[in-house]
């Protein structure tokens, strides 16, 4: 099995295991069969996009202790579907993200110039 791979075409790495991410709860943006929502944009949530998604009926501020979810606080790093990213985009609102551990599929739904233009880490080299 091949290894996934990030936005900037290298391994995908950790977005957060405090609080466990990722649709497999592994740490990770990655992504597959049962993944309807592609969790794959590993963002450091902020208090407008936490408010954001609550308007849109998905509270992540709230915890649900029968799923172990913790509730997200702003700074907190959480793998983020790509089409709620983008939707928060649209609205002014797109948290900060990790290039490195957003999942190369985030690219089917933005493009890598808004996850640049909004990226905590920067790529390594010029040519991206």
């Amino acid at each position: 099995m091949a290894k996934a791979r990030n936005v900037l075409g290298g391994p995908l790495r950790t977005c957060s295991m405090d609080p466990m991410t990722g649709f497999y709860r592994n740490g990770c943006c990655d992504t597959g069969p049962g993944d309807y929502g592609i969790h794959v944009v590993c963002a450091r949530v902020t208090r407008e996009f936490l408010q954001f998604s609550r308007a849109r009926g998905n509270d992540l501020i709230t915890p649900v202790h029968e799923y172990a979810f913790p509730g997200l606080k702003p700074g907190d790093q959480w793998c983020l579907c790509a089409q709620r990213w983008k939707e928060a985009l649209d609205a002014g609102v797109a948290p900060p993200v990790v290039l490195a551990a957003t999942h190369i599929s985030a690219l089917e739904f933005v493009s890598l110039e808004d996850l640049l233009a909004h990226a905590i880490d920067r790529p390594e080299t010029e040519e991206v």
